[in-house]
């Protein structure tokens, strides 16, 4: 069978496509967060308290809503994508905890979780060739000589 002895030579249009699938969806899931004024980021700011963090509740549901949002955007471009992985991966487990403790079970904090395991591992892999990064940042030329 062809498919199985394939090289994966569609690997970065596969990530292209992940990344525009996910942040999309992020983009959509953080919008009414971003945009929901103080009261609604002091509500999902208020999540901090479970790591022992109980002040400024506004700026850390804004930054969620920043996060999932802007971060969305940002991954849809594949800009400043490792960065931007980072908050998601942390707002992600600060969503899973919470879900934790509400006594939600596996199937309220699964989907943090999974996203929070995606946004860890496409940190360690990159945004793929077809990205802002890859056209700003392009991988340094490897110039040593033995």
């Amino acid at each position: 069978m062809a498919i199985l002895r394939s090289r994966y030579n569609y690997q970065d249009l596969g990530l292209f496509l992940l990344r525009v699938g996910i942040g999309i969806m992020f983009v959509l899931h953080g919008w009414p967060k971003l945009t929901g004024g103080p009261e609604r980021w002091a509500k999902v700011g208020s999540n901090m308290q479970l790591l022992g963090i109980d002040f400024m509740p506004e700026l850390w549901g804004f930054m969620a809503g920043f996060a999932e949002a802007i971060g969305g955007m940002l991954l849809v471009l594949g800009l400043f994508f490792r960065p931007v992985c980072l908050l998601l991966v942390i707002t992600m487990m600060v969503a899973t905890l919470r879900h934790i403790t509400a006594g939600d079970g596996f199937g309220g904090y699964s989907h943090a979780l999974e996203a929070g395991i995606l946004f860890f591992t496409l940190m360690l892999i990159g945004p793929g060739k077809y990205s802002l990064d890859r056209a700003l940042f392009p991988p340094a030329i490897n110039r040593s000589t033995f």
